[in-house]
C-alpha cells in the first residue's frame, strides 16, 4: 500500500491536537471528514485512546490511510469509509465528534454547505465539531497570503475560503463556541451542537 506524506500535516498535527484533547475530551466516537493522507488520524488517535477514530475520504486515498493505520498498529482507528460531501450520503456510524482539516476551502460552496449541514443534523446533543483551515472574518481575509491563497485555489478550481458567519448560517442546530487562531493564519472553529 502506498503510503502519502504531508508536510503540512506534520508541521499542524501537534497544536491540533493540543485543541482536539480538550475538545474531544468526553467525546466516544469521532468522524474524520477527509483524512487525507491518514497522519493526523494517526497522531489523533495515539494522543486521544480513549477516543475511537473513524476515518472517510474520497476512495482514492483510502491506500494511504490504511497504509498508515497498518503501520501504526493502533486498534482504536477504523477504515476509511468512502464518503466524499456532496455524493454520499452520512457514513453508517454512530459519533459524537467530527473533525475536518483542510477541505473546507477545497470544497465548492454548495458541498461545503452540505457538510454543515449533515454535521448539525447527524451530531447528537452534546456533540462536538471541530474544523480547522483558513477562514475569512467578517468579509475580511486574515492575511495577505490568505488572499493570495483563495486565488490560487479558485484558479484551479477549489471552492475557496469561506466567511465565518456563513458557515454559521449553514449550520443551524449547532453554536459556534470558539475561533481559535492557529498558526499559519489558520483557525480552528469548534462548534457543539
Amino acid at each position: 500500500m502506498t503510503k502519502c506524506f504531508s508536510p503540512s500535516v506534520e508541521r499542524n498535527k501537534h497544536v491540533i491536537s493540543e485543541q482536539l484533547t480538550v475538545y474531544f475530551k468526553q467525546s466516544q466516537d469521532v468522524l474524520e471528514i477527509g483524512s487525507g493522507t491518514g497522519q493526523h488520524a494517526i497522531h489523533f488517535a495515539h494522543k486521544m485512546p480513549h477516543l475511537n477514530w473513524h476515518t472517510s475520504d474520497m476512495p482514492e486515498n483510502h491506500a494511504s490511510v490504511k497504509a498508515w493505520i497498518l503501520e501504526s498498529g493502533s486498534e482504536n482507528i477504523t477504515n476509511p469509509v468512502k464518503f466524499t460531501v456532496g455524493h454520499d450520503s452520512w457514513p453508517d456510524v454512530n459519533v459524537d465528534a467530527v473533525f475536518t482539516a483542510n477541505t473546507t476551502h477545497i470544497m465548492q460552496p454548495d458541498e461545503a454547505q452540505a457538510m454543515m449541514e449533515m454535521v448539525a443534523s447527524h451530531l447528537p446533543k452534546g456533540g462536538v465539531f471541530c474544523q480547522y483551515g483558513p477562514m475569512i472574518v467578517n468579509g475580511d481575509y486574515t492575511s495577505d497570503s490568505n488572499r493570495e491563497f483563495d486565488d490560487s485555489l479558485k484558479q484551479r478550481g477549489f471552492g475557496g475560503i469561506r466567511d465565518i458567519e456563513q458557515l454559521e448560517s449553514w449550520a443551524r442546530g449547532m453554536t459556534l463556541v470558539t475561533k481559535i487562531p492557529m498558526p499559519a493564519n489558520n483557525f480552528l472553529l469548534v462548534w457543539k451542537k
